[in-house]
């Protein structure tokens, strides 16, 4: 979910790789105790009669942002009325990799994001070299509201970026800023799909809502913008929006968890609406970042009871034809 991520600079790129403190053993239990939750993530989709799992919103970033990031977490009590956020998942990257790859999750992504202007060229850099060595994962860049912009979304494209990641929440941009404004067009002519954060959880921004992204969707009504979280809290406004342009996709990021079900409940009476629109709904986890196991998420999707057919959609079908992964 969206965070307002502490400052690291483009200048730390160079202890980006470097070999992270160990933590606590606590912390890494998740991780290392991974064997049985993988049999039980693997039994759901062996079930379905799936080949795996393809999960759009993952978190994979140069190792110090993303110990910022779990920074942020273990102290975001305050925006959720103290509600805890342990990280699931604190390990390293080999570790991490090793475990989503157990789950059975055949493509998942790098969902990195700047908070201010400088970062995201620096950020796309790191991507080409993840993507290279990780194979499994979609290649994935970022983009933000600053001169050069339209530039290097437009090398990331031509270097083989298959998704972006927009953030208005953690940027606090407004996503019709006319910076960007070719930008959209540039990705909707590509037909690169884009995760958007652009819901009001957990905490609003000046730009976040229905309204902003609405407004660039009707000037680039073919962008193909997958909306994070279900649009959550604002899950009917969002629904709309897919309702009206027919690229629009959502992600299930956190949405019908217990975790979530308190912060910001899904209303049960906009289920039908949520069955209308199973072929533009994606399997998204925030994978490392959850207070709980990966296969939580999916029960959570499996107990909205929306059968089969629409489990397997949503958990593989969908991302495996938008991305083209069989």
């Amino acid at each position: 979910m969206g965070t307002n991520v502490p400052a690291v600079e483009p200048e730390d790129a160079a202890a980006a790789g470097e070999t992270p403190d160990e933590a606590p053993p606590a912390a890494r239990a998740g991780a290392g105790g991974g064997h049985a939750e993988a049999r039980e993530v693997r039994e759901f989709w062996e079930g379905l009669g799936l080949p795996g799992l393809v999960d759009v919103h993952t978190h994979f970033m140069p190792e110090r942002v993303l110990r910022k990031v779990w920074e942020y977490f273990d102290r975001v009590g305050e925006l959720t009325g103290g509600l805890e956020w342990p990280i699931t998942y604190r390990a390293d990257e080999d570790e991490r990799l090793a475990l989503i790859r157990e789950f059975g999750v055949r493509a998942f992504t790098a969902m990195l994001y700047p908070h201010k202007a400088g970062m995201a060229e620096w950020l796309n850099s790191w991507a080409v070299d993840f993507a290279r060595r990780t194979p499994d994962c979609l290649h994935t860049s970022t983009l933000f509201p600053e001169p050069g912009v339209e530039r290097y979304v437009r090398e990331a494209v031509e270097a083989g970026a298959r998704v972006f990641k927009s953030h208005v929440q953690v940027g606090a941009y407004d996503p019709g800023d006319e910076l960007l404004d070719p930008v959209w067009g540039l990705l909707a002519e590509a037909g690169v799909p884009v995760v958007i954060h652009c819901g009001s959880g957990p905490a609003p921004g000046k730009y976040t809502g229905p309204g902003p992204v609405g407004a660039v969707l009707g000037r680039h009504p073919r962008l193909r913008l997958v909306l994070a979280h279900m649009g959550m809290p604002e899950y009917e406004d969002f629904l709309a929006l897919a309702d009206r342009y027919e690229e629009v996709r959502l992600d299930t990021t956190m949405a019908f968890t217990d975790f979530s079900e308190r912060l910001a409940p899904f209303p049960p009476g906009l289920l039908p609406r949520l069955a209308d629109l199973g072929d533009r709904v994606l399997l998204g986890t925030d994978f490392p970042n959850i207070p709980y196991p990966y296969v939580h998420q999916l029960r959570a999707l499996e107990r909205l009871g929306l059968g089969d057919d629409w489990l397997r959609a949503v958990c593989y079908e969908n991302g495996a034809r938008l991305f083209g992964r069989g």
